[in-house]
């Protein structure tokens, strides 16, 4: 592997690397659910989790998808869901 490749390993990895961020991706995982959802699920206040879902965005890791007047997130880098399964 190349150094870019690392680069971005390591990038995932440390957005990976905070419980309220893989208890999301879990959540995401599976339902691709709307952010309502979420904050109910986790019992986290909507502007933390949109700070955390703003990062894993950013990362390419998930992408969101406007359903009226909701925003639904989907797992978009399958590698997570690898990494999910190993940890798992």
């Amino acid at each position: 592997m190349e150094l870019n490749m690392f680069q971005e390993h390591a990038r995932l990895f440390k957005a990976l690397s905070h419980p309220t961020r893989l208890h999301l991706i879990g959540l995401i995982r599976d339902r691709n659910p709307c952010v309502k959802v979420l904050e109910e699920e986790l019992g986290v206040a909507q502007p933390n989790i949109s700070q955390h879902l703003s990062i894993l965005r950013n990362l390419g890791i998930v992408e969101a998808k406007r359903e009226g007047n909701q925003v639904c997130y989907r797992i978009k880098n399958p590698l997570v869901l690898k990494l999910l399964d190993a940890i798992s």
